[in-house]
């Protein structure tokens, strides 16, 4: 079941309202995430209209390819999220899992680009694993508005 939770960057500059959060918690082992974070992605996804920013002033954005941008804190540094850049700014957030300010009750369930996950580590559990080829194609066949 969805619910409602709060997050806030490293010195709370930025502040997020978030309605209609999944439990589930997505892995990225893409480079770009590897270099964004110093480690992987560990995103919740969020609709466009569940999210309310508050400190949007602090809010800078990076265009990290030619499909999607990461946005941070300028004050702190803090990664906040990624989004598919979409005509009208209708793209959902893939949010920052830390910025939670409760993380119970969610849980680890996918894990995107494995075929690039370092050996260095590993995650207990069943997720569902998808090659970058496999991530790629689903988004190339995903309509687009």
């Amino acid at each position: 079941m969805a619910d409602e939770r709060t997050a806030q960057c490293l010195c709370g500059a930025v502040r997020l309202q978030i309605s209609g959060l999944s439990p589930d918690i997505h892995a990225c082992h893409c480079e770009n995430c590897r270099r964004h974070s110093g480690a992987l992605g560990m995103t919740v996804i969020v609709p466009h209209d569940a999210v309310i920013v508050h400190g949007g002033e602090s809010v800078s954005t990076y265009q990290s390819s030619d499909w999607a941008a990461r946005s941070f804190c300028s004050r702190c540094g803090s990664g906040l999220w990624y989004r598919f850049t979409e005509p009208g700014d209708q793209a959902d957030y893939f949010l920052s899992a830390g910025l939670l300010d409760d993380l119970r009750g969610l849980k680890l369930t996918q894990e995107i680009y494995y075929d690039r996950k370092p050996d260095a580590w590993a995650f207990a559990g069943n997720t569902q694993k998808l090659t970058g080829a496999e991530v790629e194609a689903l988004y190339a066949a995903s309509p687009k508005e």
